[in-house]
């Protein structure tokens, strides 16, 4: 058997990527709005105001999903939409939405997994100083408890964060996603620290509402792949997957650094050695609030990078190849790194493992005959899930798998530009079409993977 009896076949989806309705019933603005409003920062200035209209169609959206056999839809929350100022008084009309969207996922036997954060940061809270501001400790655990008093007596799954090193590397650090900053290493670890203390804040206060409900985090980060299965190639990737690296390089792009805290209950020991003019002040109440025991963790994993040292130590990254495989966001195709990375990661944290965002941007059209034929996608996702079904036979905790995404959407800086979804979107009608790759991925659900 490739997966367990109870595998969880799902999709994903982020609020700002598909609801639209920025303005209506009251939504506050995020830094996402605002950001788009600045001219030539998303491509041909695309923006989030419509999106895929989820907002008002996702009875429809749903429909999609039971046709296409989907079990899971894990999915965010605007965090605006319920606090129009991030926090204060709660928006009715944004609580009776999600209301709304997850009974009518229940209804139809779909089983919500809910994100409370995938970067749509309220935009009133930035302009306090966002994740540099230690208030946004309280200001998040407070939405999350609302949450869970409101949501938890049937949401069963809840996730805080979706990729905290996107939200601070390139929201914070390289100022290529909102709200366009370039800290100093100093600001980008203390929002790191603060951050890492609002999911410890929220677990801690979600337990006690919502007791019942499984509690996790979806980071990411490329996957570091050996050259070959020898013992010491696959020790030199294992190595530098959980590596810290040093400040002149991608250093907030590191799967130890935020999960170490939250599992293992510290830093690890290059981190304090490595940064150590610039650190936050770090205390022991601190890291007993970001230890908070989690139920499940959670991987967005596209591809990976080989990895090799010389006779020193140092890493050696081999050449690529010439016309290597790649997606239409010239992403590598590397399906091993669905074996490498949650094979790395459960020997590591021995948590219950879903990997909560795979998939590729391909160039999709609607054909002549009125159908979106997508054998690229089909291809990918396959040799993908192999790779994914050979680390659950080997032995680790695998639980389930989202793939990214169920509709063509809004994707960041390309804006609408690049295609992710099982349903193509034709932005100007918002008409739905099933892709070939929908239907596929049904007959992946029927039979548990094993017609792969």
């Amino acid at each position: 058997m490739k997966f367990k009896k109870n595998f969880v076949w799902g999709v994903a989806t982020a609020s700002f990527q598909i609801e639209g309705a920025y303005n209506e019933d009251g939504r506050g603005a995020t830094i996402w709005d605002d950001y788009c409003s600045i001219p030539g920062k998303i491509f041909e200035n695309h923006n989030g105001k419509i999106a895929c209209d989820h907002y008002h169609r996702y009875k429809e959206d749903v429909a999609l999903m039971k046709q296409m056999g989907i079990k899971a839809y894990r999915f965010s929350i605007a965090w605006s939409r319920i606090f129009p100022q991030g926090i204060g008084k709660a928006n009715a009309k944004g609580v009776e939405f999600y209301h709304n969207l997850i009974d009518e996922l229940i209804n139809n036997d779909i089983e919500p997994y809910v994100t409370l954060f995938h970067w749509d940061l309220p935009l009133a809270l930035a302009e306090k100083g966002g994740w540099l501001n230690d208030e946004s400790v309280n200001w998040f655990k407070n939405y999350a408890q609302f949450f869970g008093k409101e949501y938890g007596d049937k949401v069963n799954y809840i996730m805080t964060f979706n990729e905290p090193q996107c939200i601070i590397g390139l929201g914070l650090q390289q100022g290529i996603h909102a709200p366009g900053l370039k800290l100093s290493p100093t600001e980008v670890l203390k929002a790191t620290h603060n951050l890492l203390k609002a999911h410890g804040a929220a677990i801690k206060a979600l337990r006690k509402v919502a007791p019942n409900t499984e509690l996790g985090i979806a980071p990411t980060c490329g996957v570091a792949l050996p050259v070959s299965e020898e013992d010491k190639d696959v020790e030199i990737a294992r190595k530098r997957y959980f590596d810290i690296l040093p400040l002149d390089q991608a250093y907030v792009w590191s799967v130890s650094l935020f999960l170490d805290p939250i599992i293992l209950g510290d830093y690890p020991k290059k981190y304090y050695e490595l940064y150590k003019d610039v650190l936050p002040e770090i205390t022991k109440e601190d890291l007993e609030l970001i230890n908070q025991p989690i139920d499940f963790l959670g991987q967005n994993i596209y591809n990976g990078y080989e990895v090799s040292e010389d006779e020193n130590g140092n890493y050696i990254y081999p050449k690529k190849k010439i016309g290597v495989d790649h997606t239409d966001l010239s992403w590598p195709i590397t399906p091993s790194a669905l074996y490498w990375g949650p094979k790395f990661i459960y020997e590591r944290y021995k948590k219950p493992f879903y990997i909560t965002e795979n998939g590729l941007a391909c160039h999709d059209v609607v054909s002549l005959d009125d159908k979106v034929h997508d054998p690229n996608r089909i291809d990918f996702l396959n040799r993908y899930l192999l790779e994914y079904s050979r680390a659950s036979i080997e032995g680790a905790d695998i639980r389930g798998y989202f793939q990214w995404s169920l509709m063509d959407n809004f994707e960041w800086c390309e804006g609408y530009s690049k295609r992710f979804g099982m349903v193509h979107v034709n932005y100007e009608t918002q008409k739905r079409t099933i892709k070939d790759s929908g239907y596929w991925y049904k007959e992946v659900i029927e039979t548990n993977g094993e017609n792969l």
